[in-house]
């Protein structure tokens, strides 16, 4: 038994409640398939009433027909929303949407193309899950999609009935247009079409419940980032630079654009600070200094960090060529910056 073959089971069932399979509706919660054991967390509208009762005998006995030995089942409340169900608040909005989502979105944002951004997102997003965050990430780069690579993902999404299940990373849910595109093929589209796609990734895609949706951005202000702060008026942001004036100068309008749009930058994050040797300890300012400085005090936002070059130590058995590990120097680093994100957020 698999966590895949569990959910196409779990697809067949119907939420009592909203009238609409266990796995459409986001009502599992949690699942671990071993050795013969499925464990399940569900939620569910309501719960302690005759529908959970004979949901429960439901997925019990569909599990053990199909080989469970042994099924582990909580449920738990949904909150509702304006007296209603979540799903229910608003018709066609999807539940991260939702008026009444608890997820928090940070979009990670950069002026130009080349300053690590996407590097920033991979990493800040598995700093959050190993902080214990429930986290997904979004490659809203369309046109430069490359988190999957970066994150050694090689599997593609599954379809569970309606829904497409998110790729699952170092505890992070994974969504890309890497994965409907065929070799590394080119996107040749306009601004509707991408945010068309954009608002897929919402409304097709089964995340479940997550703490923080991180959107790593195209670099500068077009239609794909126009998009974003569109549907995302409460999404918080984080500004990537290097040291080099001419970034900061250019990352500035893509904090003018998140400033104009109303919304909140977290801070500034400057990579490739510098180059530390491993011999002698002295650094070496490749790009100049002082571009993260000025870019934050022209926002009026705390600089988050400042990383230095550095390559992630590669692990044949494990592949991925961008994470760097928690006990690396720049692991630790982007955990620190986790940890300042999430008590600004609290």
């Amino acid at each position: 038994m698999t966590e895949e073959k569990v959910i196409e089971l779990l697809s067949r069932i119907q939420d009592p409640f909203l009238h609409k399979s266990l796995v459409e509706s986001g009502a599992i919660q949690e699942l671990k398939v071993k050795e013969g054991y499925v464990s399940l967390k569900v939620a569910l509208p309501q719960t302690g009433s005759q529908e959970q009762m004979m949901l429960q005998q439901e997925i019990v006995n569909t599990l053990k027909g199909a080989g469970v030995e042994s099924v582990g089942l909580r449920f738990e409340e949904r909150k509702p929303v304006q007296g209603s169900q979540q799903q229910a608040a608003a018709p066609g909005v999807p539940p991260l949407l939702a008026p009444g989502s608890k997820t928090q979105f940070i979009s990670i944002a950069s002026g130009k193309g080349g300053v690590g951004k996407s590097t920033v997102s991979v990493n800040l997003a598995v700093a959050l899950a190993r902080l214990g965050k429930k986290v997904g990430l979004i490659d809203a780069d369309i046109y430069g999609f490359s988190v999957p690579d970066m994150m050694g993902i090689t599997e593609r999404p599954k379809v569970v009935g309606e829904t497409i299940q998110p790729v699952e990373r170092f505890g992070v849910k994974v969504i890309s247009m890497a994965f409907f595109v065929e070799d590394n093929a080119p996107v040749i589209w306009r601004g509707p079409m991408l945010g068309k796609m954009l608002m897929n990734f919402f409304s097709e895609v089964n995340w479940g419940d997550l703490d923080y949706v991180l959107l790593d951005l195209p670099p500068g202000t077009g239609d794909v980032a126009l998009d974003v702060h569109k549907m995302l008026p409460k999404s918080k942001e984080i500004i990537v630079t290097t040291p080099h004036a001419t970034a900061a100068f250019v990352a500035a309008r893509a904090g003018s654009m998140a400033l104009k749009t109303d919304h909140e930058i977290l801070g500034v994050i400057e990579n490739m600070a510098f180059f530390e040797s491993k011999i002698t300890g002295e650094k070496e300012y490749v790009f100049g200094k002082g571009g993260g400085e000025r870019l934050s005090d022209e926002l009026g936002v705390p600089m988050l960090g400042q990383l230095p070059l550095g390559q992630p130590d590669i692990n044949e058995e494990d592949f991925a060529p961008s994470v760097y590990a928690r006990d690396h120097r720049l692991g630790q680093a982007y955990e620190d910056i986790a940890q300042n994100i999430i008590d600004q957020l609290n």
